[in-house]
């Protein structure tokens, strides 16, 4: 399933998705530094949820609270802790 998440704090204003199971595909962010986030992506295509999360979240951007890497976390963590539709 596709997903989208509106970034804040961040110089990427958008993160796309695709979440099967548990595993992270086709990330792409909207705005940023596309050269380090052009590799993140491609990095990170086939983890888990938890190994993203675990691995990335929390890490910061110079004296911002977040980071674009901490912002895929918490959007990835969101997508997949939402109840799921039956098909």
């Amino acid at each position: 399933m596709r997903y989208s998440y509106q970034t804040s704090n961040t110089c990427s204003t958008k993160i796309a998705f695709d979440l099967d199971g548990d595993v992270v595909h086709n990330v792409e962010f909207t705005g940023g530094c596309s050269g380090n986030l052009s590799a993140i992506q491609k990095l990170v295509d086939g983890f888990t949820v938890d190994r993203l999360v675990s691995e990335l979240g929390g890490l910061k951007c110079g004296r911002r609270p977040t980071s674009c890497v901490d912002q895929l976390a918490t959007a990835v963590k969101m997508a997949y802790s939402k109840p799921k539709q039956a098909e």
